[in-house]
């Protein structure tokens, strides 16, 4: 596989998320805020990531935690000011990295001025910004759709005598994107953002702007959702209610456009969509859609090397010409990375994430190896697992504060102060501070990987990417070409350890890292001892 030669930060770079209101807390209330990320930039930099994407800071009501947005161009007091917000983007261009922020263009907050003036009467000059229907005939909604969080995904109102869409909760009314002054105006939140230096956009759920313009009923379901089992969700076959292709090239064009208008600016789509031939049209008619629609096509493939090369491969076959790549095993929605496949196999999972052709997103904390934290049912916050209680749906695990230190409240928040959720109870020895020190460390191995991602083109460039055949079943492995210089990356799925023969690949390789951090330089291809769970990465001659 090979690609342009052409190359920008947001191919060449590794995306890191923070979720701020579990990064760090500067003001001492329990809730991290944009000062906090100012004050911990210096360790974001040292990472050796290129920008940071910054979960929600808009006016919110916080019903699902900044994803119902009151005021698209202001910072919620809680986080801070427009006055901090710019510092912070002035802070993070001083340190060479980048700044992508959310953008919510599927919902509102029920509180926005919008939605208070459009449901307030159906004369209203925004009436019609937002999805309303009449009730059926002889009462109900006007057809099946469901929310993701449960329930329909219809609310009647008494003021407006109709129903109002909601693909979330009720409190998320969803805009109506066939209205030019809906799309004009989400459209200049765009360069609201732009003109004050943000460098690109994560597009939440942007597939859930795309409805049948008829709104007709779903069918009964085929196969699985594409969230995590709901079994009433599931209960559907989602065709209408997003995704829906007649208005996909006109939309992800009419963003790009926008976008082209500042120099070097990045469009990154949610697009949960798990078939990866349904994430190709997102890049646009001859490429001038978003430059990463999100692919979560490995979150939900079991480990197993045969598995998780099926899915790259499958991945790899599905892009249009000239698209750009990238990978996600983590973030705020999805259980952590060392949870999902176990702390054994969490550096080797970095590896992959880390050596694959394409941008990549990192999670915060995922660097230390950091767990979901079991949340006591009487501190759960996620509107989610409050709505669908006893499937297991919360988010809350994955989204606790950082473990910075062994002090208390793991020098998140001062002590005595009680955290927004938990911090988890091995804290004192998975943190920053212990691991800096540990030249073996969790830490220290994700820091060696984006040193050497950084540092050679044929792990960050295009180049030529290639798959090596005749392993043992559990072993991945992988080759890397720019320029000449061939790299070889090999990762151990399972527990058994293996001699690998890959004499064909050369006469001499040399290990450049090891997971464990304990073994590197000249090594037989045709004998290659493997380790269980361990990833290698070697150049070859």
């Amino acid at each position: 596989m090979t690609g342009s030669n052409a190359f920008v930060w947001w191919q060449h770079g590794v995306i890191y998320q923070i979720y701020p209101r579990s990064f760090m807390d500067s003001n001492g209330d329990g809730v991290g805020d944009l000062q906090g990320i100012i004050d911990r930039l210096d360790y974001v930099a040292s990472l050796g990531v290129d920008a940071i994407w910054l979960s929600p800071v808009f006016p919110s009501p916080m019903k699902d935690f900044g994803y119902d947005v009151a005021d698209y161009t202001d910072i919620d007091p809680l986080f801070g000011d427009l006055a901090t917000f710019d510092r912070l983007v002035a802070e993070t261009h001083a340190r060479g990295l980048k700044i992508v922020m959310d953008y919510v263009p599927n919902h509102s907050s029920d509180q926005h001025p919008w939605f208070i003036e459009s449901r307030s009467s159906r004369d209203n000059p925004k009436a019609d910004w937002y999805i309303w229907r009449d009730a059926k005939p002889g009462g109900g909604p006007p057809n099946n759709w469901l929310s993701f969080f449960g329930g329909g995904a219809w609310q009647w109102d008494e003021t407006r005598g109709q129903y109002y869409l909601h693909s979330f909760l009720p409190e998320q009314p969803d805009l109506d994107w066939r209205n030019p002054d809906v799309e004009r105006a989400m459209l200049d939140v765009i360069r609201f953002w732009m003109d004050r230096g943000v460098d690109g956009l994560r597009m939440d759920v942007i597939f859930c702007t795309l409805k049948h313009p008829d709104l007709p009923d779903n069918p009964p379901a085929r196969g699985a959702s594409i969230m995590r089992s709901m079994a009433e969700f599931d209960s559907q076959e989602h065709i209408y209610d997003f995704n829906w292709p007649g208005d996909l090239a006109k939309r992800v064009g009419d963003l790009r456009a926008v976008l082209d208008e500042y120099p070097d600016r990045a469009g990154i789509g949610e697009t949960y969509l798990l078939d990866a031939k349904l994430l190709a049209p997102y890049y646009g008619e001859n490429g001038r859609g978003l430059h990463l629609p999100f692919n979560f096509t490995l979150l939900h493939v079991p480990w197993d090397a045969g598995a998780f090369r099926q899915a790259i491969e499958r991945y790899y076959a599905a892009l249009p010409p000239g698209a750009w790549p990238n990978f996600v095993l983590g973030s705020h929605d999805e259980h952590r990375l060392a949870t999902r496949y176990g702390p054994a196999n969490a550096r080797t999972a970095a590896m992959l994430l880390l050596t694959l052709w394409g941008t990549p997103t990192w999670y915060y904390g995922d660097e230390l190896g950091m767990q979901d934290v079991p949340i006591p049912q009487e501190k759960e916050q996620d509107p989610h697992g409050l709505r669908v209680p006893g499937l297991g749906l919360g988010r809350d695990p994955e989204r606790t504060p950082m473990q910075w230190d062994a002090s208390p409240n793991a020098g998140f928040a001062p002590a005595g102060v009680e955290t927004w959720l938990p911090v988890a109870e091995d804290y004192r020895a998975v943190n920053v501070a212990a691991q800096e020190g540990d030249p073996r460390s969790h830490l220290n191995t994700v820091r060696a990987l984006l040193r050497l991602r950084r540092a050679l083109p044929a792990l960050h460039d295009a180049g030529v990417f290639a798959f090596v055949d005749g392993l043992p079943e559990d072993v991945l492995a992988y080759t890397r070409e720019r320029d000449g210089d061939r790299l070889l990356v090999a990762l151990n799925f399972g527990g058994a350890d293996h001699t690998l023969d890959l004499a064909a690949l050369g006469t001499r390789a040399e290990i450049l890292l090891a997971t464990g951090m304990d073994r590197a330089g000249a090594v037989d291809p045709g004998a290659l001892a493997i380790r269980p769970h361990e990833g290698l990465l070697l150049r070859l001659a």
